[in-house]
């Protein structure tokens, strides 16, 4: 019984869960400045039903650069606002959802 989803009640192979959550979020990226001036790009309101530490994990593969995540946030170290939207479109959320400030 443990390969069964207990939200939708598909086995967890088939589980559709998070493709869900991710199309519902409301994304926010923006540029934050951190000591001695550095950037780092900050996306926020990711859900908890999210699994943020794979998306974080892919992001810094992406973008060969250090991060951290929290429940509802990741941040990347640098400053990659110009290609970040692109990436976490590629990732499953939805377009018309990220919001990128600062352009």
């Amino acid at each position: 019984m443990s390969d069964i989803c207990p939200k939708c009640g598909l086995p967890n192979d088939l589980c559709i869960c998070e493709t869900i959550a991710l199309e519902a979020q409301k994304i926010k990226v923006k540029i934050v400045t951190k000591k001695y001036g550095k950037k780092a790009t900050l996306i926020e309101g990711i859900g908890e039903d999210v699994n943020t530490k794979e998306i974080a994990k892919k992001l810094k593969g992406k973008f060969a650069c250090g991060g951290t995540h929290t429940k509802t946030s990741i941040e990347l170290q640098g400053n990659h606002i110009k290609h970040i939207k692109n990436e976490l479109i590629k990732l499953g959320f939805s377009s018309e959802s990220i919001e990128v400030q600062g352009r």
